[in-house]
Protein backbone atom coordinates (compact mmCIF):
# COMPACT_ATOMS: atom_id res chain seq x y z
CA UNK A 1 0.00 0.00 0.00
CA UNK A 2 1.19 3.16 -0.94
CA UNK A 3 0.89 6.33 1.23
CA UNK A 4 0.06 9.82 -0.22
CA UNK A 5 -0.32 13.49 1.65
CA UNK A 6 -1.01 16.44 -0.28
CA UNK A 7 -1.89 18.45 2.26
CA UNK A 8 -2.64 18.25 6.10
CA UNK A 9 -5.87 17.38 5.80
CA UNK A 10 -6.00 15.18 2.62
CA UNK A 11 -4.16 11.81 2.62
CA UNK A 12 -4.66 9.38 -0.59
CA UNK A 13 -3.97 5.23 -0.03
CA UNK A 14 -3.25 3.26 -3.05
CA UNK A 15 -2.50 -0.31 -3.19
CA UNK A 16 -1.62 -0.67 -6.91
CA UNK A 17 2.08 -0.29 -7.80
CA UNK A 18 2.92 2.92 -9.58
CA UNK A 19 3.30 2.99 -13.08
CA UNK A 20 6.41 3.31 -14.99
CA UNK A 21 6.90 6.83 -15.93
CA UNK A 22 9.33 5.83 -18.90
CA UNK A 23 7.69 4.69 -22.43
CA UNK A 24 7.61 0.65 -22.68
CA UNK A 25 6.80 1.01 -26.60
CA UNK A 26 8.99 2.67 -29.07
CA UNK A 27 8.09 3.53 -32.72
CA UNK A 28 10.05 4.32 -35.52
CA UNK A 29 10.44 7.40 -36.86
CA UNK A 30 12.32 9.71 -39.46
CA UNK A 31 12.31 13.62 -39.39
CA UNK A 32 12.36 14.35 -42.91
CA UNK A 33 11.94 18.01 -44.63
CA UNK A 34 9.06 18.06 -46.43
CA UNK A 35 9.29 20.27 -49.16
CA UNK A 36 7.00 23.00 -49.81
CA UNK A 37 7.70 25.93 -52.91
CA UNK A 38 7.98 28.55 -50.32
CA UNK A 39 8.49 27.44 -46.88
CA UNK A 40 10.81 24.87 -45.19
CA UNK A 41 8.82 23.03 -42.37
CA UNK A 42 9.66 19.88 -40.70
CA UNK A 43 6.92 17.11 -40.42
CA UNK A 44 7.32 14.13 -37.99
CA UNK A 45 6.72 11.48 -40.48
CA UNK A 46 5.79 7.79 -38.60
CA UNK A 47 5.99 4.93 -40.98
CA UNK A 48 5.59 1.59 -40.30
CA UNK A 49 8.98 -0.36 -40.99
CA UNK A 50 9.65 -3.68 -41.36
CA UNK A 51 11.94 -6.52 -41.02
CA UNK A 52 11.77 -7.05 -44.78
CA UNK A 53 13.51 -4.71 -47.97
CA UNK A 54 13.68 -4.55 -51.67
CA UNK A 55 15.94 -5.32 -54.19
CA UNK A 56 16.70 -2.43 -56.01
CA UNK A 57 18.49 -2.52 -59.03
CA UNK A 58 20.07 0.57 -60.53
CA UNK A 59 21.73 1.33 -64.04
CA UNK A 60 24.19 4.15 -63.87
CA UNK A 61 27.39 4.88 -66.42
CA UNK A 62 26.64 1.53 -68.14
CA UNK A 63 27.26 -0.81 -64.67
CA UNK A 64 24.14 -2.14 -62.88
CA UNK A 65 24.18 -2.21 -59.44
CA UNK A 66 22.10 -4.30 -56.78
CA UNK A 67 20.99 -2.55 -53.98
CA UNK A 68 18.81 -3.95 -50.43
CA UNK A 69 16.26 -0.94 -49.13
CA UNK A 70 14.25 -0.83 -46.29
CA UNK A 71 10.62 0.54 -47.58
CA UNK A 72 11.42 3.33 -44.63
CA UNK A 73 14.55 4.71 -46.51
CA UNK A 74 15.21 6.90 -49.88
CA UNK A 75 16.58 4.79 -53.00
CA UNK A 76 18.96 7.69 -53.16
CA UNK A 77 20.34 7.63 -49.43
CA UNK A 78 21.02 3.90 -49.25
CA UNK A 79 22.63 4.37 -53.05
CA UNK A 80 24.88 7.11 -51.17
CA UNK A 81 25.31 4.88 -48.41
CA UNK A 82 27.03 2.33 -50.84
CA UNK A 83 29.16 4.51 -52.11
CA UNK A 84 27.67 5.10 -55.74
CA UNK A 85 28.07 8.22 -57.12
CA UNK A 86 24.94 9.73 -58.18
CA UNK A 87 23.71 12.89 -59.13
CA UNK A 88 21.64 14.83 -56.30
CA UNK A 89 21.42 18.19 -55.08
CA UNK A 90 19.05 19.11 -52.03
CA UNK A 91 17.38 15.92 -51.24
CA UNK A 92 14.08 17.61 -50.84
CA UNK A 93 12.73 16.46 -54.09
CA UNK A 94 12.16 19.96 -55.55
CA UNK A 95 15.72 20.11 -58.01
CA UNK A 96 15.59 17.17 -59.73
CA UNK A 97 19.05 16.75 -59.98
CA UNK A 98 18.65 13.38 -59.03
CA UNK A 99 16.44 11.63 -61.83
CA UNK A 100 15.64 8.53 -63.10
CA UNK A 101 13.12 6.16 -65.13
CA UNK A 102 11.46 3.31 -63.24
CA UNK A 103 11.60 0.55 -65.64
CA UNK A 104 9.83 -2.01 -63.33
CA UNK A 105 8.43 -2.23 -59.48
CA UNK A 106 6.80 0.83 -57.53
CA UNK A 107 7.56 3.95 -55.42
CA UNK A 108 6.03 6.59 -52.84
CA UNK A 109 7.28 9.41 -53.71
CA UNK A 110 4.31 11.58 -52.69
CA UNK A 111 7.16 13.72 -51.21
CA UNK A 112 8.30 15.03 -54.28
CA UNK A 113 6.90 18.21 -56.89
CA UNK A 114 6.94 15.89 -60.02
CA UNK A 115 3.55 16.72 -61.87
CA UNK A 116 1.27 13.29 -61.65
CA UNK A 117 1.36 12.52 -65.37
CA UNK A 118 5.31 12.88 -65.23
CA UNK A 119 5.50 10.30 -62.92
CA UNK A 120 2.54 8.12 -64.57
CA UNK A 121 5.14 7.94 -67.27
CA UNK A 122 7.66 6.36 -64.78
CA UNK A 123 9.97 8.67 -64.01
CA UNK A 124 10.84 9.56 -60.38
CA UNK A 125 12.87 11.21 -58.31
CA UNK A 126 15.40 9.11 -56.09
CA UNK A 127 15.60 11.63 -53.41
CA UNK A 128 12.16 10.64 -52.40
CA UNK A 129 11.77 7.37 -53.75
CA UNK A 130 10.45 5.04 -50.93
CA UNK A 131 10.81 1.41 -52.76
CA UNK A 132 6.95 -0.11 -52.15
CA UNK A 133 8.30 -3.40 -54.23
CA UNK A 134 11.72 -4.63 -56.11
CA UNK A 135 12.62 -1.89 -58.63
CA UNK A 136 14.38 -1.28 -61.81
CA UNK A 137 15.84 2.07 -62.17
CA UNK A 138 17.53 3.85 -64.94
CA UNK A 139 19.47 7.18 -63.57
CA UNK A 140 18.60 9.66 -66.42
CA UNK A 141 20.35 12.69 -67.44
CA UNK A 142 18.63 15.94 -65.24
CA UNK A 143 17.92 17.86 -68.88
CA UNK A 144 15.75 15.06 -69.87
CA UNK A 145 13.31 15.26 -67.15
CA UNK A 146 13.34 18.87 -66.13
CA UNK A 147 12.51 19.12 -70.45
CA UNK A 148 9.58 17.10 -69.77
CA UNK A 149 8.40 18.69 -66.56
CA UNK A 150 8.55 21.77 -68.13
CA UNK A 151 6.61 20.50 -70.98
CA UNK A 152 3.92 19.00 -68.78
CA UNK A 153 3.58 22.49 -66.61
CA UNK A 154 2.82 24.35 -70.04
CA UNK A 155 -0.22 21.96 -70.85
Amino acid sequence: MTTTTISSSTTIHTTSPPLPLTPTHHFPTTLRPFPHPTHHHYHLHLRHTTTCSYKISIQHEGQTTQLEVDPDETILEKALESGMSVPHDCKLGVCMTCPAKLLAGSVDQSEGMLSDDVIERGYSLLCVSYPKSDCEIKIIPEEELLSLQLATADD
